[in-house]
C-alpha cells in the first residue's frame, strides 16, 4: 500500500494514539513490530499516519499495548474505518492544509468553545468582516486567494451551525473594538454576535477590559471535544500560522482558562447588552 504524503488531522491522530499506548506499555517501536510480526519502519509509519491501518490491527495493538480503554479503542476503531470526502477537500490544493485541518476537526467535534482576544472567531464572521481581516495579512495576498479563504470561512461557519453542535464563545472587549473593514463593517459583525446569541446558537460571553485578571494567553484558541476525553483538541492561531495540540498537559492547562473564563465572563444577556453599547458606538462613526 502506498503510503500518504499528507495525511490528514485525524489520520496524524490516529497514529499520535497509537504511539502513546504502545510508550505506555513500555514498549519501543522495534518491540512492537515483533509482536505484529512485521518492520519496524511500518510502526513508525502508522503512527505518523502516513501508513492506514485497518480496525482489526488497531485492535491487535491495543491489545498488544495492554491498553484497556475500550471507548477510546473503540473511537480509534471509528476513525480508522471512515471512508468518504469531506467538503473541505473541495478546496485541497487551493488553501494550505491548516485550513482543511480545521474544518476537518470542526466537522467531527462533539463541542467546540473559543477564546478570542484579537478578533471575532472565524465561526461567527460576517464575510465583510472575514474578508477585512484576511486582506489585513502581510504581505497582502492575491483577490483569488483572498476570495477562496473567505468563501472558505463562511462554509466553516454553516457547517458547524448545521452540525448543531453545543459551542461556548469567549469574546474579550479588545476583539470587540478591533476595526477590520471599519466601523460600518464591525457595526455589522456585532449584531451578527447579538443575533446568533438570541437564536441559542452559540453561547456569546464578553469579558471586559475592567475585569480583575486576563485569562490564559493572547491568542485566540479553540477548544474541540472529541468522541472521547482523550481525542479533545487544542487549535491556536499564530502570526506565522495555526498549531494544534493535544497533549493532556495542554488540555488540562486550557480547560483551566475556560472554566476560569466561565466564571468570569459576562452573562449572556449582559454581555448581549455590552455588544449592543460598542455597536451603537460604532454607527454614531459613519451615521
Amino acid at each position: 500500500m502506498a503510503l500518504r504524503p499528507n495525511p490528514t488531522l485525524r489520520q496524524r491522530r490516529v497514529g499520535t494514539e497509537l504511539r502513546r499506548m504502545r510508550e505506555q506499555a513500555g514498549l519501543s517501536g522495534s518491540q512492537l513490530a515483533r509482536q505484529l510480526s512485521i518492520h519496524a519502519a511500518q510502526v513508525t509509519q502508522m503512527e505518523t499516519g502516513k501508513s492506514g491501518i485497518s480496525v482489526e490491527r488497531l485492535r491487535t495493538i491495543a491489545a498488544a499495548c495492554m491498553c484497556t480503554n475500550q471507548p477510546l479503542i473503540d473511537a480509534l476503531a471509528n476513525m480508522t474505518s471512515e471512508r468518504g470526502k469531506g467538503w473541505w477537500e473541495d478546496y485541497r490544493g487551493t488553501l494550505s492544509i491548516d485550513f482543511l485541518d480545521i474544518a476537518e476537526l470542526e466537522a467531527n467535534a462533539r463541542s467546540i468553545s473559543t477564546w478570542a482576544t484579537t478578533y471575532i472567531p472565524g465561526l461567527q464572521q460576517t464575510e465583510d468582516y472575514a474578508s477585512a481581516v484576511f486582506s489585513r495579512s502581510a504581505p497582502g495576498i492575491p483577490s483569488h486567494d483572498l476570495d477562496a479563504r473567505t468563501s472558505f470561512r463562511m462554509r466553516r461557519k454553516e457547517a458547524v451551525r448545521q452540525g448543531g453542535m453545543p459551542y461556548v464563545s469567549f469574546i474579550h472587549e479588545a476583539a470587540l473594538r478591533m476595526q477590520f473593514g471599519g466601523p460600518r463593517v464591525l457595526a455589522d459583525q456585532l449584531d451578527h454576535l447579538i443575533n446568533d446569541s438570541l437564536a441559542g446558537r452559540i453561547s456569546v460571553r464578553v469579558v471586559p477590559f475592567d475585569l480583575d485578571t486576563f485569562p490564559g494567553g493572547g491568542e485566540n484558541i479553540m477548544f474541540v471535544e472529541g468522541p472521547v476525553p482523550e481525542l479533545a483538541t487544542l487549535q491556536m492561531d499564530t502570526a506565522v500560522g495555526c498549531l494544534f495540540f493535544d497533549s493532556q498537559a495542554s488540555m488540562a492547562r486550557h480547560q483551566g482558562v475556560f472554566e476560569l473564563l466561565d466564571s468570569s465572563a459576562l452573562s449572556e444577556a449582559k454581555s448581549r447588552e455590552f455588544i449592543r453599547s460598542i455597536g451603537d458606538e460604532m454607527r454614531g462613526k459613519y451615521a
